[in-house]
């Protein structure tokens, strides 16, 4: 496990109580003293930086975008895809046996750690705070955002656009699953047969390595012809 000082480094903040950070890190099947009341605080700070964010963003967004697209971007998926960027499984506190079962990599295990990180911050020095936190993980989700993607991830956006094209759904497949449970590496494939595209992505998750697959595909020339 890396020392939380590396996590300051990951996510661009330097804690004067190094405390919370811990606790942020700590799964409740680690000890009693665990991190679901800084996720709930994270959550809801979460929410209001990126209802914010995205009202600054583009005024072509009215309240049903808004809404929609800040559900994408608050949702276990997306938070799970920052947990991944910043490895923080690495410095996740969990019990033997969730380890022994790949419980820090989880999903839904990382993505309250990651709310937690920002209601730590919150705690630490305040809505500022948590909020360049929150800007600076969400950089790449937030600057790929058009009134056409919606905040929309890879698997979503080729289906739509198959499915606008009448070719039908995209068809993943495991390839391979490398290492121990508790550090795995997933090879996925994504298949359009009336494309031509088999394409392959690698991620610490299915779920991350079907979304990397997805993107080549949306990047293939077979896909951007029809989007035109």
């Amino acid at each position: 496990m890396l020392p939380v000082s590396e996590l300051e480094n990951r996510i661009g903040y330097k804690f004067k109580n190094e405390s919370l950070l811990k606790r942020a890190m700590t799964h409740r099947s680690f000890s009693s003293e665990n991190n679901e009341r800084l996720e709930f605080l994270g959550d809801s700070v979460l929410n209001c930086v990126i209802g914010n964010a995205l009202f600054l963003k583009d005024k072509h967004f009215d309240e049903g975008s808004l809404s929609r697209v800040r559900s994408n971007l608050v949702k276990q998926s997306a938070l799970a895809e920052i947990a991944e960027r910043i490895g923080i499984s690495e410095f996740l506190r969990v019990g033997e046996g969730e380890l022994h079962t790949g419980g820090n990599r989880r999903p839904s295990t990382i993505a309250d750690a990651v709310e937690a990180i920002f209601g730590a911050v919150f705690t630490d020095s305040g809505f500022e705070s948590a909020q360049t936190v929150i800007i600076r993980l969400y950089e790449p989700m937030l600057s790929k955002l058009t009134p056409d993607t919606l905040g929309k991830d890879p698997k979503t956006r080729l289906q739509e656009v198959l499915q606008g094209h009448h070719y039908g759904l995209p068809v993943y497949e495991v390839l391979e699953v490398r290492g121990l449970p508790h550090d795995q590496e997933f090879l996925v494939s994504v298949s359009v047969p009336k494309l031509d595209i088999n394409l392959q992505g690698v991620g610490r998750s299915r779920r991350q390595a079907e979304q990397e697959a997805a993107q080549k595909a949306l990047d293939s020339e077979a896909v951007k012809k029809l989007k035109g």
